[in-house]
């Protein structure tokens, strides 16, 4: 070796020994390693040609497993159901132009349910930006109602700290989604990150508490209340607030309802709860919220289909309304006493002044007239003249209506057969309320719906995600026929990744809801809401059990009341991905009714 060689390796080594930078790292590598750092374990991606650097840089991580699903719309609803299973942010990827479009449902979806999201998609090159080039969207423009944050990288150095903040602004305060738009050339640029230990992000404070002073006006007010009720909603959940909330009603004795996000935040055996409110609640919520002449509100947005009619909602009740979000004060019920705040703080410390200062109320009263309510119109089924005159009955029960499946006993034998223990997630339309109405839900985070921006085609995939978070719970989506075929791709991602959720079809053949609203509204006639085959009407279309088939999951279609038992305990014994098509009327409505816009008065119970 010559004198100068000697001298540059023995400079390099020196170097070296000094702590100076190596190679320089990937841009696709060092978001790996953003990721790594965030801890994340799962992350649903379907790769392109803007995003196909990252899907090589996920390949040699050794903590984080890929997802593949079939279509980013399963990807984007996986993850949102990842992260409502476990309140940490879930993670998803697409590529540029159609890729990151078919994520915006699910972003929306999370946005309305404030469901915690990172979102990353892949960006044509920084030159190629606003010049129409192939595959290119402005993703970040288009975004920007239906997230809580957006990002798009210019600059390598930025990643580390963009990618902190992202996960940071997502589950914080009140959680959604937020974008991470990463060019192609800033994947394929190089650099040596520096990883922040903290976030600062100025003029973002999402930690709120509400005053002494406040709450103490909240203790007063049930102090002198006869009629009190307790509406709670998503952020009970959310904040992690569903012990407070059990110790505080509990120990004032104050009735429980809740919103479908909030369903699992107060456990439905209690004799204090009143299931949950609005437009298909249990009739006696309605009624108990209309008699109320306290209203807590907490952790909720009064959303219409909910209220209803918004200024006849609670009509005669002082309103509290404790929320976390300013913007949610006011917005669509005028209250009496808002107060902003975290609702678990605010739960816990009304819970401590109690023990200093114990009420002094029981509500006896109130408890037996809540009573009266319940047994006035308890959530029941029957088999109706409708149902047993249908051509459903006709075609399939061979003479016999009595082997007729109704919805409703599907999901309440499911509910017994699993223990009530399983985490469930459902579509969006009739089978969704019958959900809500007949499996009883104990804890939070058992019950995963899109309940704001109501997406058909969500049930399915985010079983999947909640089964990817929680192998260790029976994840069972009770979806519809039309709801399930809009993601039934997913089947794959199920089979393949070896993911052991459960579906159970109501299929009814029908787009039930709207099909209930034709009925009621439109004098029964039919706008395209027919699924089935008009042409070969006896037989059930399509047919799930040979599509389940081709993707190699197991399936069985079950027709008769007789056989019905025997085949949910087969799905639920089952440790694969497993599909029960259960034949159902599609003359049933959900009930109770309140018509969008109208008042509790004009509830329809039967």
């Amino acid at each position: 070796m010559s004198k100068i060689a000697r001298k540059k390796a023995k400079s390099a080594a020196t170097g070296a020994k000094r702590g100076e930078p190596g190679p320089a790292t990937l841009g696709s590598d060092v978001l790996v390693q953003c990721l790594e750092r965030e801890g994340v374990e799962a992350i649903f991606a379907y790769p392109g040609g803007a995003s196909m650097e990252i899907h090589q840089a996920l390949t040699r991580s050794k903590r984080i497993r890929t997802y593949l699903p079939r279509h980013e719309q399963g990807g984007v609803f996986a993850a949102g159901g990842y992260a409502r299973a476990t309140g940490r942010a879930g993670v998803c990827m697409a590529t540029s132009g159609p890729g990151a479009t078919n994520l915006v449902t699910g972003l929306a979806d999370a946005f309305m349910d404030s469901v915690p999201l990172v979102s990353i998609t892949g960006q044509v090159p920084q030159v190629m930006i606003g010049k129409g080039a192939f595959q290119e969207t402005d993703f970040f423009g288009m975004t920007l109602p239906v997230v809580k944050h957006s990002y798009l990288v210019t600059d390598l150095a930025d990643l580390p700290r963009i990618v902190k903040e992202a996960f940071h602004i997502a589950q914080s305060g009140r959680p959604g989604p937020v974008v991470v738009d990463i060019p192609k050339n800033v994947q394929q640029s190089r650099a040596h990150p520096v990883f922040p230990d903290a976030v600062h992000l100025r003029g973002y404070d999402p930690v709120r508490q509400a005053g002494d002073a406040a709450l103490e006006q909240i203790l007063g007010l049930i102090e002198r209340a006869e009629r009190p009720v307790l509406y709670v909603g998503g952020g009970i959940i959310t904040s992690g607030a569903s012990a407070a909330l059990r110790q505080f009603a509990d120990t004032t004795g104050i009735p429980v309802t809740t919103t479908l996000m909030g369903v699992g935040a107060y456990p439905e055996n209690s004799p204090r709860s009143l299931k949950w409110l609005g437009m298909h609640g249990a009739a006696y919520a309605n009624w108990a919220v209309a008699e109320a002449d306290l209203l807590l509100a907490f952790g909720v947005r009064f959303d219409d289909r909910v209220t209803g009619k918004v200024e006849k909602f609670c009509e005669h009740g002082t309103i509290v309304h404790v929320d976390l979000d300013p913007s949610e004060i006011n917005k669509n019920r005028k209250v009496h006493l808002p107060i902003i705040s975290d609702i678990r703080y605010a739960l816990e410390r009304l819970n401590a002044m109690l023990a200093e200062r114990p009420l002094q109320k029981q509500f006896t009263d109130w408890h037996n007239r809540i009573a009266e309510l319940k047994a006035r119109a308890p959530l029941s089924w029957r088999l109706t003249e409708e149902v047993l005159r249908s051509q459903h009955v006709q075609d399939h029960m061979d003479g016999n209506p009595a082997e007729v499946i109704l919805a409703q006993e599907a999901i309440a034998m499911l509910h017994e057969l699993t223990q009530g223990d399983a985490i469930i997630t459902t579509g969006v339309g009739q089978h969704q309320m019958w959900a809500g109405q007949f499996y009883q839900f104990r804890e939070p985070r058992q019950f995963i719906t899109s309940a704001g921006l109501g997406a058909m085609g969500f049930g399915y995939p985010a079983a999947l995600g909640a089964k990817v978070a929680r192998p260790d719970k029976q994840v069972v989506d009770i979806d519809g026929d039309g709801s399930f075929l809009m993601n039934i791709q997913e089947l794959a991602l199920a089979h393949i990744d070896g993911i052991a959720a459960k579906a159970m079809i109501l299929n009814n053949q029908h787009l039930g809801m709207v099909m209930q609203w034709e009925d009621r509204f439109y004098k029964g006639n039919r706008g395209h809401t027919y699924l089935g085959d008009p042409d070969n009407a006896r037989q059930i279309y399509p047919d799930f059990v040979a599509i389940a088939r081709g993707f190699n999951v197991p399936c069985e279609r079950v027709m008769y009341r007789k056989d019905l038992r025997a085949a949910i305990q087969r799905m639920l014994d089952s440790d694969q991905p497993y599909v029960l098509d259960v034949a159902t009327p599609y003359t049933e409505h959900v009930m109770p009714f309140i018509p969008a816009g109208r008042t509790v008065e004009e509830m329809m119970v039967q």
